[in-house]
């Protein structure tokens, strides 16, 4: 292996300010925290494709957390998701998967906030979207990272069902 110099100059920060950006959703999913508590997570990209827009590339994770009291996702916040994303009025989703799978790569105008929160005395640092808008440029050109199209995984292990074959001409021992 060749050597290399350190340059700081080349650092770039990733870390979002507070402001506007025009993203695009890379996934929608449910998932649980430790303690069983369920919720929708989106994993935003802010867009790439839009010259002079800062943090190209980088990811925004939000959450939507269901209802101590109903055991529900809250109706307003699923809806504000979907208005953002451009989704038609009166839209007809036969599972909330459907509803996932329709948001995938569509394009959103996010507020974000850095704030802090704290939780059983330990304090963090959270990047909350505090505003979902529908997008000034609904026409996505964002270069994603290559992924695989079945899971929308960027894992190269993840192909799902399908079977690799490697013949003993392609093992380099």
């Amino acid at each position: 292996m060749a050597g290399f110099d350190l340059d700081f100059s080349e650092i770039k920060d990733m870390n979002v300010t507070d402001g506007k950006y025009e993203a695009v959703i890379n996934s929608v999913a449910e998932d649980a925290t430790k303690g069983g508590t369920q919720f929708i997570n989106l994993d935003l990209i802010i867009r790439n494709d839009l010259k002079g827009q800062k943090f190209g590339n980088a990811h925004i994770f939000t959450r939507i957390f269901k209802s101590k009291e109903t055991g529900k996702y809250p109706i307003g916040m699923i809806m504000a998701v979907a208005k953002a994303a451009g989704m038609k009025d009166k839209s007809h989703f036969d599972s909330l998967e459907d509803y996932f799978q329709k948001l995938w790569h569509r394009p959103v105008l996010v507020t974000v906030k850095n704030e802090e929160s704290e939780y059983n005395g330990k304090k963090y640092e959270n990047l909350n979207v505090k505003r979902w808008e529908i997008s000034k440029f609904p026409e996505v050109q964002h270069k994603f990272k290559e992924s695989n199209k079945e899971t929308g995984s960027t894992d190269p292990f993840a192909n799902g069902s399908q079977s690799i074959d490697i013949s003993d001409d392609d093992l380099p021992f």
